[in-house]
């Protein structure tokens, strides 16, 4: 897809000859060729994308959405990782999972009988685990749908219904360029009373992919406005050190 460049205001009025009699006048003039330089090669993302704060950073570069989303589809669409995904990665994350979701389930913060949504779930190892431990009513969601355990969504407008879920899992928060409306679709398709669990890196910088960077919960405590913080603690998922559990308020 071909990504349009946002040029400088400044080279609507003046031509390239007229900017080098500047910069061979005024040596001063370099450093505002670099400038214009550096915006052309690297473009500002729109303005909205850019709301850093904090202990939540969001990361530059993307000049539109489509820029966005098709970068997310370069890992998702990966045919090296997928194939690692389904065959040689598939076991170890599946028992993994399922050791997540015991323990949710012994604190009784998921059941058998819960509804269940897995966000960014890729091959769904995450769903296939949900439903190894006889969580049913299961699905993933992803960009690329992956028949049966994920279909098709954007976790920043998921395709389902208010009150939909007891229980939603992610652990792609990283890769939201609009760390806000992510929450608000969790907290809208979420069931009153339903449990959202997020596993989220703080101590180490997410990959290439990411769209933000996260050093403290205190972001996602202001981001669940209609959730309470049922409890932190620390764990080995996969590059991500720690697990927050929310509870959305009852009507």
């Amino acid at each position: 897809m071909k990504i349009t460049k946002t040029i400088p205001s400044i080279l609507k009025y003046f031509s390239f000859p007229l900017l080098l009699f500047v910069f061979l006048q005024n040596h001063r003039s370099q450093a505002l060729l670099a400038t214009i330089a550096t915006a052309v090669n690297h473009p500002s993302p729109p303005s909205s994308a850019v709301v850093s704060s904090g202990d939540l950073k969001i990361r530059r570069g993307y000049t539109t959405y489509d820029a966005y989303i098709q970068r997310q589809l370069n890992k998702t669409l990966n045919p090296k990782l997928r194939k690692i995904w389904t065959t040689r990665d598939w076991d170890r994350k599946v028992n993994v999972f399922s050791r997540f979701f015991k323990e949710l389930m012994d604190e009784n913060l998921l059941s058998k009988s819960s509804k269940s949504l897995s966000i960014g779930a890729r091959v769904g190892q995450e769903v296939a685990a949900l439903k190894l431990i006889g969580v049913s009513d299961a699905v993933g969601m992803d960009l690329v749908p992956f028949p049966p355990l994920v279909v098709k969504g954007d976790f920043h407008n998921q395709p389902f219904d208010n009150d939909t879920f007891d229980f939603e899992f992610s652990n792609v928060f990283d890769h939201a360029l609009y760390p806000k409306k992510f929450v608000a679709e969790i907290e809208r398709t979420l069931k009153p009373n339903g449990v959202c669990v997020l596993h989220v890196a703080l101590s180490t910088r997410g990959d290439k992919y990411s769209a933000n960077d996260l050093y403290s919960i205190k972001p996602l405590t202001k981001l669940f406005r209609r959730s309470d913080l049922v409890r932190v603690r620390k764990v080995d998922g996969f590059g991500l050190d720690t697990e927050v559990v929310f509870r959305k308020k009852k009507k």
